[in-house]
C-alpha cells in the first residue's frame, strides 16, 4: 500500500515523494511534506503550494479527500481503493507481503557460542533475533544463509578438556586436585567425565596426554547439545564451520596481511597494524612462541567468508565484543576486502527475574542461567516474543511470571488472542466464506476503515523492520493491530448486521497480518485460546 500511493504520487506530481502517518487519524492515511521543499524552489509559501498541490490531487480516484493542513498535504484513502488492496491481500495468503525480486546474497553469522557449555540466556537472545532476521529477509527477497562458527581452537577448548580431566581425577580417581581460576564449573562438567569414564573407562584421566581427547569429547558433545537447545525455540543453521578447519589456510592469510602492509614483527611478536584503521592500538596475532592469537582465528575466518560469493556479510555478536569490530574490520581491508560489506550487529545482555527476584543460576551449568530452563517456563513463544520486543543493542529486564499470564499484559496472549477471536468470529457466521471475500467495502464506518488500514500497512512494517535491523519495530506492531481489532471487537456488534460481511472482510486481512507477522517472528498464531 505505501509503495502503491508513493507511485502515484510521484507518477501526478512528477517529483521524488516522502510519506508519514499523521499522528491524529482523523487527519487522513497519509501526509506529505513536499511543499516545504518546494517552497525553497519556487520561493513562495509552503501553505500556498500546498493548496494547489491538494487541488491537482483531488482528481486521483484512488483517494477519498486531499487537504492542505499547515503547509502538509494529508491524504484520505477511497473505500474502493482500500477494497482493491484487501482483497490482493486476501489473494496472496501467506504470501501477503512477501516480495520474490531477488536481492542481495547475504551471510548471515550468529550465536557462534564457545562449545564448552550449553547455551545461556544471554546466547539466547543474539539467536532468536538472528534467526527472526533471517525469517524477515528471506521473505522479503533477500537470499540469506546462516552459519555457526565453532571456536574449537584455541585455549577455550584446552581448558575444556582440562576441567573434564581433573573433574575425573577428583570424582574417580580420588585425588586432591588443584583447579585453575578459569576452570570451566558447573554440573554439566561432571556429566562430561561420567560420559567419558563410560567411553574410555577410568584410564582416560591417568595421563595428562589425555586431556587433548578429553576436549574434542567434550566440544563434540556440547555441541551436540548447543544444536538440540537451539531446536527447542526452532532454530536450524544451514551451516557451522569449524576454526581448527580453516587453520590450514593461516599462512595464505598470513602472506597477504603482510604484503598489504597489515603486519608487523616486535618483541617476537606479529602485530595487526588494526591502528591505522581506527582501532584504539595494535593487536597481537602471533605470539611470541608462534602460536596464533584468538584474534588470529576470527582473520582466517573472514577472510574465508569474503571469498565466498556473497554480497554482504552480517554478525550478531555480544555487546562485549564491540571493540572487537575496529580490529576485524581493519583485518578484512588489509587482506584486500571491501570491510564496508561486513555489518555488525550487537546483542546486549539479559537481566531475568521470577516474580520480582533475580532469577536463579543453573547449577547444572555454574553462574549462567540456561536458555532450556528458561524455555521449559514460558514455553519458545514467549521467549522469542521478549527478546525481539526490544532493539537487540539495548539492555532488556523481563519477568518470567508476567510471560505466564493469560490476560492483555502478555503480549503473545494478547496477540493470540486477537486472532482467536476472528477465528470464533468466522465459525459462528452463517455467511460463506465467498461471499465475505467478494464483498465490496462501501459501508464501513471509519473504525473499520482504520482496522483494515492498520492491517494493510503490514508489507510496509516488514520492510522497515528489516531495514533498520528493527524486529522490535514488527512486534510492536502486531501489539498496536491486536490493540485496534480488541478495541473495535468491544464497541461493535459484528455478526447478525447489515455490514457483517464488510467488517469480517476486514477481520481476513487482520488475522493474515497476525498470522504471517508472528511466523517470521518464529511464533505459530492460534486459531483456538
Amino acid at each position: 500500500m505505501y509503495h502503491c500511493v508513493k507511485k502515484i504520487l510521484e507518477d501526478t506530481l512528477e517529483a521524488s515523494i516522502v510519506l508519514e502517518h499523521p499522528k491524529n487519524k482523523l487527519h487522513g492515511h497519509y501526509a506529505t511534506p513536499i511543499a516545504f521543499s518546494l517552497a525553497k524552489i519556487y520561493k513562495k509559501n509552503p501553505a500556498v503550494i500546498a493548496e494547489e498541490i491538494s487541488k491537482k490531487l483531488a482528481c486521483v480516484k484512488e483517494f477519498k479527500q486531499v487537504i492542505p493542513l499547515n503547509g502538509y498535504i494529508n491524504i484520505t484513502l477511497s473505500k474502493e481503493f482500500l477494497n482493491q488492496l484487501a482483497l490482493n491481500a486476501i489473494n496472496r495468503g501467506m504470501d501477503f507481503g512477501r516480495q520474490k525480486d531477488p536481492k542481495d546474497k547475504i551471510l548471515l553469522e550468529y550465536v557462534s557460542a564457545n562449545p564448552t557449555g550449553p547455551l545461556h540466556i544471554g546466547h539466547a537472545r543474539g539467536a532468536i533475533f538472528g534467526d527472526a532476521l533471517y525469517r524477515l529477509g528471506n521473505f522479503l527477497g533477500y537470499g540469506i544463509n546462516t552459519e555457526y562458527y565453532i571456536n574449537d581452537a584455541g585455549s577455550q577448548i584446552q581448558m575444556l578438556g582440562l576441567s573434564i580431566y581433573l573433574t575425573g581425577r577428583e570424582y574417580f580417581l580420588k585425588e586432591a586436585v588443584i583447579y585453575p581460576d578459569s576452570y570451566y564449573k558447573g554440573e554439566y562438567i561432571l556429566e562430561l567425565a561420567i560420559l567419558a569414564k563410560d567411553k574410555y573407562g577410568q584410564k582416560i584421566f591417568q595421563e595428562e596426554s589425555n586431556i587433548a581427547l578429553l576436549s574434542d569429547f567434550g566440544k563434540d558433545l556440547m555441541l551436540g547439545e548447543i544444536k538440540n537447545n537451539l531446536l527447542e525455540v526452532g532454530i536450524i543453521f544451514d551451516n557451522f564451520v569449524s576454526e581448527k578447519s580453516l587453520y590450514g589456510e593461516w599462512g595464505e592469510t598470513l602472506k597477504k596481511l603482510e604484503k598489504s602492509g597489515g603486519i608487523y614483527q616486535n618483541e617476537g611478536k606479529v602485530w595487526l597494524y588494526s591502528s591505522l584503521r581506527g582501532d584504539e592500538k595494535d593487536r597481537v596475532i602471533v605470539r611470541e612462541n608462534d602460536e596464533p592469537t584468538y584474534l588470529a582465528g576470527d582473520i582466517i575466518y573472514h577472510a574465508n567468508k569474503f571469498e565466498r560469493p556473497y554480497d554482504r556479510y552480517i554478525n550478531i555478536w555480544g555487546a562485549d565484543h564491540h571493540g572487537y569490530i575496529a580490529r576485524v574490520k581493519a583485518a578484512i581491508h588489509f587482506l584486500g576486502y571491501d570491510e564496508g560489506r561486513l555489518e555488525i550487529l550487537l546483542s546486549q545482555m539479559v537481566s531475568l527475574l521470577k516474580g520480582g527476584q533475580p532469577y536463579k543460576m543453573s547449577k547444572r551449568a555454574g553462574n549462567f542461567i540456561l536458555m532450556k530452563d528458561v524455555v521449559a517456563e514460558i514455553g519458545s513463544d514467549a521467549l522469542r516474543f521478549i527478546f525481539l520486543s526490544k532493539k537487540s543493542d539495548t539492555h532488556l529486564e523481563f519477568d518470567i511470571e508476567e510471560l505466564k499470564k493469560q490476560d492483555a499484559s502478555n503480549p503473545v496472549f494478547y496477540i493470540n488472542y486477537a486472532n482467536a477471536r476472528i477465528h470464533t468470529l468466522f465459525e459462528k457466521s452463517s455467511l460463506d466464506e465467498n461471499e465475505v471475500l467478494n464483498i465490496t467495502l462501501k459501508d464501513l464506518n471509519q473504525e473499520a476503515q482504520n482496522l483494515l488500514f492498520s492491517a494493510l500497512r503490514f508489507p510496509y512494517i516488514l520492510e522497515n523492520s528489516f531495514a533498520e535491523r528493527g524486529l522490535q519495530k514488527l512486534c510492536e506492531y502486531l501489539k498496536n493491530l491486536a490493540a485496534d481489532f480488541h478495541s473495535y471487537y468491544n464497541a461493535h456488534k459484528i455478526i447478525d448486521t447489515p455490514t457483517e460481511s464488510q467488517v469480517l472482510k476486514v477481520c481476513k486481512v487482520v488475522s493474515l497480518s497476525i498470522t504471517i507477522g508472528l511466523d517470521l517472528l518464529g511464533i505459530q498464531a492460534k486459531k483456538k485460546m
